[in-house]
């Protein structure tokens, strides 16, 4: 990573702006950012240092890194906020280098080792994507990326506690204020571990739930609904969605479309159709695109879904089309403070 080039003509003088190509050196070398945090994921040194400061010889000993290899990454990664050099030769985290601690509330840490050791070898076959639509993960790993995650079941646990991060970081506040519409008995399709459920049902004691997600992915849905004193109200079901799903007064998709094309998408939304009932209400929970050039997480994401899947993100209209085809009506589109929107529909 080259940094920021500065030059001033006196002593004391403030650095000048860096310069388009500067900031363009550092846009290219970005990938040699995002090894370095996964090294610091990898290596918990954001949960170490969350106990409280220490020097860098302490932490490599602590990790079995190199001592010399181990401060020239903290030294390249203070300037971006993750760490602070105090005092002669100590080192603490910042509030914002916390998000790769795994004690974190909003820990991104389990995100970083899944993106590292999943998504960072296909994105060195984006350029085959764009030429010929064909999904770089495919491409090296020579099937679907679901299906390859599945063949193992070390890389599905990184999945499951990826998507907990997101569900804690990024979606933080997005269900604040926010009531599921009218319906006794709740079902989160392609629920994972339940931790949308038990946000949603949590403190809405009068419903009953269903979290339905693949056999190897719902399984540690069980214990996360204990902890939260859900078990007697939510139930778990193994299945695959686009076969058949529960019957349910309201469904909720979180974060399941943007993965797949529409074809898949609308094969998901007829198992929805097909085992509910007219009046059924759907809520997709998703980051809806903003039209134009305005900057939204969801673009960088659907750089992502163009490399790892058949999926994309998609706007408002797209969505509102891609419901309609499959007999649902769209009520509302529910921002959030989160870059997550909440979209209303129900069944024709």
């Amino acid at each position: 990573m080259l940094s920021t080039i500065e030059t001033s003509d006196a002593v004391g003088a403030a650095p000048a702006a860096p310069t388009e190509a500067a900031l363009m050196t550092q846009m290219l070398a970005g990938f040699q950012i995002s090894q370095a945090l996964y090294v610091v994921a990898e290596l918990d040194i954001a949960t170490r240092l969350a106990e409280g400061p220490r020097s860098p010889g302490r932490l490599a000993t602590e990790t079995g890194a190199d001592e010399d290899a181990l401060r020239r990454l903290l030294r390249t990664l203070a300037p971006l906020g993750l760490f602070r050099h105090v005092g002669h030769d100590t080192v603490e985290v910042t509030s914002f280098g916390e998000l790769l601690s795994a004690s974190h509330p909003a820990s991104l840490r389990d995100a970083a080792l899944y993106w590292m050791q999943t998504h960072y070898q296909p994105f060195s076959e984006l350029l085959g994507t764009v030429r010929t639509g064909k999904p770089a993960a495919e491409t090296l790993y020579g099937k679907p990326f679901f299906e390859w995650l599945a063949e193992d079941p070390e890389r599905a646990a990184l999945l499951t506690g990826a998507m907990a991060n997101v569900t804690g970081g990024l979606r933080a506040g997005m269900f604040d204020g926010y009531v599921l519409p009218d319906g006794k008995l709740v079902a989160d399709i392609g629920g994972a571990d339940g931790t949308v459920m038990a946000e949603l049902l949590g403190r809405d004691t009068d419903r009953r739930g269903i979290v339905f997600d693949l056999p190897h992915v719902v399984s540690d849905a069980h214990e996360l609904l204990r902890r939260h004193g859900l078990a007697d109200r939510v139930e778990v079901f193994g299945g695959d969605f686009f076969d058949a799903v529960p019957a349910a007064d309201v469904y909720v998709l979180s974060y399941i479309l943007h993965d797949w094309d529409d074809a898949s998408s609308r094969k998901i939304l007829g198992s929805i159709a097909r085992a509910a009932s007219p009046g059924a209400r759907l809520v997709v929970i998703e980051a809806v695109l903003p039209e134009g050039d305005a900057p939204h997480l969801a673009k960088m994401i659907d750089l992502t879904m163009l490399a790892m899947l058949t999926g994309r993100e998609r706007t408002a209209q797209e969505y509102e089309a891609l419901l309609g085809d499959a007999g649902f009506t769209v009520d509302r589109i529910v921002p959030t403070p989160s870059p997550f929107s909440v979209i209303e529909a129900t069944l024709r």
